[in-house]
C-alpha cells in the first residue's frame, strides 16, 4: 500500500523556488524537488506575480508527485487587471482604479469553480462586491452604482453573451 503525502503551499505565480515553503518541506520526502518546482512554476505561470495556492501530491514510495493549482483571490485578479498595488485604505470615499465589464466577467469566469454562485451572474455580483470593498471602480463608476445596474437587468446581454460564448 503505497503512503501519500500532501504538502499545501502559497507561491507567487510562475516564481516558485527550491527554497522556503517548498524546500523544507519537499526534501525530507526524497523527491526531486527541483522538477516539482519547475512543474509549479508551468502551471502557474499565468497568475505571474499573485499568491496562488498549490497542493503537492507526493507518493513516498515511487517518489511520483502530482500538483494541482487552486485559483487566486478575488482580489489579487481585481488587483492585476485593474493595475493598482492594493486596494484603497478608504474604500467608502477613495476610488483607486478601475476594471471594465469584460474584465469583471472574466474574473467571474476564472473564480466560476471556487465559488459558490451557481451562474455568471451571481459570480459578477460577487465580483463587484469585491470592487467595493476594494475601491475599485468598474465601468468608471462606483462599483455600488455598477451593482444595482448588473441588479437591474441592465448587463444581462453581455452576460448572456458571454455565457453562451464558453
Amino acid at each position: 500500500m503505497t503512503d501519500k503525502k500532501v504538502v499545501s503551499v502559497l507561491v507567487m505565480g510562475g516564481e516558485a523556488t527550491a527554497g522556503a515553503p517548498l524546500g523544507p518541506q519537499l526534501g525530507p520526502l526524497g523527491v526531486n524537488v527541483l522538477a516539482i518546482v519547475n512543474e509549479i512554476n508551468k502551471v502557474t505561470g499565468d497568475f505571474k506575480g499573485m499568491r496562488v495556492p498549490v497542493k503537492i501530491e507526493v507518493d513516498t514510495e515511487t517518489k511520483g508527485f502530482g500538483v494541482s493549482v487552486g485559483t487566486p483571490t478575488t482580489s489579487a485578479l481585481v488587483v492585476k487587471e485593474a493595475g493598482v498595488p492594493k486596494g484603497s485604505g478608504k474604500p467608502n470615499t477613495d476610488l483607486v482604479g478601475n476594471v471594465t465589464f469584460d474584465k469583471v466577467l472574466t474574473i467571474a469566469k476564472v473564480k466560476m469553480g471556487d465559488s459558490y454562485a451557481k451562474s455568471i451572474r451571481s459570480a459578477v455580483k460577487e465580483v463587484v462586491g469585491s470592487c467595493v470593498s476594494m475601491g475599485v471602480k468598474v465601468e468608471n463608476q462606483d462599483p455600488r452604482a455598477f451593482q444595482k445596474e448588473v441588479e437591474g437587468g441592465k448587463w444581462d446581454k453581455q452576460i448572456a453573451a458571454f455565457e453562451s460564448d464558453k
